[in-house]
């Protein structure tokens, strides 16, 4: 049997580009677009992709479907190119803003989900207006000004939901339509008390931290250089603010991608895929002059890269054409209680250079390669409480301290782990029975029921990076139970050892427990046979292996271990077999893991080293064995502390 006689989904025209030119964005974005055209509703306000369900109600679900790919449509419109289907959004915007239409959108109502959907629409009208505004009739005008303006007399969670509120009077005021400023001005300060410092602003309220993607390319990021640009005439002050905040958080964020154009998966909302690129497009929209050592060429580079490594992932589009929820295949696990079927096309916010001309640097400017030479290996990012690492053949990070404001599905896994690779992505728990359905990858698990039920790092009640011997590191302190303390070190590769990251946890509590340390989750099925790995020998390029104190897996995806450095602690080596489904990027995996039982009572050190090196890694299948046997010495301060 062979895998090369399995059947594959359909070729898609987006993953046909190559994502070279302008040209070939603009043919992308049309790709994306035309498969929508059959799901339209008669009146075509309403695009229904699939059938699944959300916290708020069905019209608002398939409102997304019509609002979404308007970020993709409007700058392609903006940027005098021109789609066959852009009547079918014109005329769904006529028809849901008018009350008396059977397919009304609806009255606003306080926290409602089409407050959301006003964000894309006011950037429609606002860079679009020949198309979207100027044709219509007086009548049509008012009523979408009547329908937009219900958000100034709405209440709005405290998050970033302020910034859809600010779009849509920006969308108005571009056109003449009466808008409240004064509604502008309070969001905006509002939005401003969740800025920190360096370009990083949170999520909302300052009760945790939360930097996700949401602070920058989802968001606000990406907002605050769209309004720097469509509001430089009546916020200069802050819009020139903006613009500076975006130089400096661009030297942080060119950290959380890799050579081969992947972002690092972390946090919520992960299946707005190649929108985490979106706020390199956005620098080029705003005009914001890149800091040096990024030039235009590599800005256009990290984008560009990122929309052809999406190419390769033919397994995001349903069989018409539309996208799914998931990340590198449809994944209703990860997904949100918000996710919609249409949800998946904020992505669309990606093609915001569509908007500008071609003879902008951005489009004129070579291609650049990921810019590592010019960048630290290792680097620590205080705010998000992330230490990046440029190291083994991929991008990740050690985090600590992030969490969630609000209940979330699967809020440890996003935020809680120890780690978040480019090139392995995180895993989410599919059920709650043994340690399989929890698929703990990066985290240290803990059990109180023999093994029925697992907690992971959800909050540090302390967290910090510190530096020892001129190296920084995360300490953390977390607490599984509430009478189990368990403190936590994170540190990085060093250069003798690119591939390797060790983590220190102490453990103590009043009750018994066993622990379950997972390194990344890594593809687990042979190449050949599409079979679960069997056992690794020195005759045999891919398996799985675990004997005392040590795992490892190697597949076509790389190789992953662990193994405990202090010889006088007993840990068992295990590979886990991770229920499907579980991880964002591979649908089968394994885990590499180590175990443990700690008594009541006992104060116990674990010193784990977690290796990794991707296949994208050049020459990684005949250096792997000989890097796997050189292990990481213990660093010298940590005696210090044990």
């Amino acid at each position: 049997m062979s895998v090369s006689a399995d059947g594959r989904m359909p070729a898609q025209p987006f993953s046909q580009c190559s994502f070279q030119t302008r040209s070939d964005f603009q043919e992308a974005c049309v790709a994306l677009l035309n498969p929508l055209l059959s799901c339209f509703t008669p009146g075509s306000t309403r695009v229904k992709i699939g059938a699944t369900a959300t916290r708020y109600d069905e019209a608002g679900a398939q409102l997304e479907g019509f609002t979404r790919p308007m970020w993709g449509l409007g700058s392609l419109i903006a940027g005098k190119g021109d789609y066959s289907g852009t009547s079918k959004w014109v005329e769904g915007l006529v028809n849901g803003t008018d009350p008396e239409h059977p397919e009304y959108w609806g009255d606003i109502e306080d926290l409602d989900q089409r407050m959301v959907e006003m964000c894309p629409i006011g950037y429609t009208l606002a860079v679009a207006s020949d198309v979207f505004w100027k044709p219509l009739s007086q009548k049509q005008k008012d009523k979408i000004t009547a329908w937009l303006n219900q958000i100034n007399k709405k209440e709005m969670p405290n998050t970033n939901w302020l910034w859809f509120r600010v779009f849509a009077n920006l969308g108005l005021k571009a056109n003449g339509a009466a808008f409240s400023q004064s509604q502008i001005e309070a969001d905006m300060d509002h939005l401003d008390t969740f800025y920190i410092a360096d370009g990083w602003s949170n999520d909302g309220p300052k009760s945790h931290c939360q930097m996700d993607y949401y602070s920058g390319p989802f968001a606000i990021q990406f907002l605050q250089l769209l309004y720097s640009k469509l509001a430089a005439d009546i916020d200069p002050k802050r819009s020139d603010e903006y613009r500076k905040r975006a130089v400096a958080y661009a030297k942080d964020f060119v950290h959380y991608f890799d050579p081969e154009g992947r972002a690092i998966p972390f946090g919520r909302s992960v299946t707005y895929r190649f929108a985490m690129a979106g706020f390199w497009g956005a620098l080029a929209f705003a005009d914001v002059e890149p800091p040096a050592p990024l030039t235009w060429g590599i800005i256009k580079g990290l984008l560009l890269r990122n929309f052809r490594w999406w190419a390769t992932q033919e397994n995001i589009f349903n069989t018409d054409g539309t996208l799914t929820i998931g990340y590198s295949y449809p994944n209703m696990f990860l997904s949100e209680n918000y996710n919609s079927p249409g949800s998946p096309y904020w992505c669309c916010l990606a093609f915001s250079p569509l908007a500008i001309p071609e003879t902008h640097p951005f489009w004129t400017s070579k291609e650049e390669p990921y810019p590592s030479a010019k960048l630290t290996a290792v680097t620590s990012l205080n705010h998000p409480k992330h230490i990046m690492v440029q190291r083994g053949g991929h991008s990740f990070l050690l985090s600590s301290g992030q969490a969630c404001h609000y209940p979330l599905r699967a809020t440890q896994a996003k935020y809680g782990k120890l780690a978040y690779s480019s090139a392995f992505g995180y895993s989410v728990p599919v059920g709650s029975y043994q340690l399989e359905q929890n698929a703990a990858d990066s985290s240290l698990a803990i059990s109180d029921d023999n093994g029925e039920s697992w907690q992971t790092r959800r909050q540090c009640l302390k967290f910090q990076i510190k530096d020892y011997s001129g190296q920084p590191v995360l300490e953390s302190d977390w607490f599984p139970f509430p009478d189990v303390t368990t403190q936590t070190w994170l540190i990085p590769p060093t250069e003798s050892h690119p591939n390797w990251h060790i983590r220190i946890h102490r453990v103590t509590g009043s009750r018994s427990i066993a622990t379950a340390e997972g390194a990344f989750a890594i593809m687990g099925c042979s190449s050949a046979t599409g079979r679960y790995l069997g056992h690794l020998t020195d005759s045999v390029k891919e398996g799985q292996s675990s004997s005392p104190g040590e795992a490892i897996v190697v597949s076509a995806a790389g190789a992953v271990g662990i193994v405990e450095l202090r010889k006088d602690t007993e840990r068992k080596g295990e590979v886990v077999k991770s229920d499907p489904n579980s991880n964002l990027v591979e649908s089968r995996t394994l885990l590499p893991a180590l175990m443990a039982d700690v008594q009541s009572g006992q104060d116990i050190w674990f010193i784990t080293a977690v290796f990794a090196i991707p296949s994208s890694a050049e020459g990684w299948q005949d250096r792997w064995r000989a890097m796997w046997q050189d292990r990481p010495s213990i660093p010298s301060w940590v005696s210090n502390l044990t």
